[in-house]
């Protein structure tokens, strides 16, 4: 289990985006928006960062409900370690090399 990840979140910590771009984890989020653009959106994504601006969740949004969550959790020096990946019922659990890249079973 990732005890890493941090699950207590308050909006302080939030940052909000339009999209994202790539298929490398973690996600690069793009198109930043402020708390006060989201009543008027159906889809955007939520994310929390750690202390050294790392992000350590992601969740897309869509009508409100969460439909996708990414959850990341970074080795000693900044490289990432591990990722979780949920989509509904549906749960991946990728661990990564020294190099931040999936490895491959």
């Amino acid at each position: 289990m990732m005890s890493e990840i941090h699950e207590a979140r308050n909006e302080e910590e939030c940052r909000y985006f339009l999209s994202y771009s790539g298929v490398r984890l973690p996600l690069k989020l793009l198109g930043p928006l402020e708390a006060s653009e989201l009543k008027n959106r159906n889809t955007y994504f939520r994310a929390t960062y750690d202390a050294e601006g790392k992000i350590v969740s992601c969740e897309k949004l869509v009508y409100g409900e969460v439909e996708l969550r990414h959850d990341y959790s970074y080795s000693a020096d900044g490289v990432l370690a591990r990722a979780r990946i949920a989509m509904g019922e549906d749960v991946s659990e990728i661990d990564c090399g020294a190099d931040g890249a999936p490895l491959r079973s």
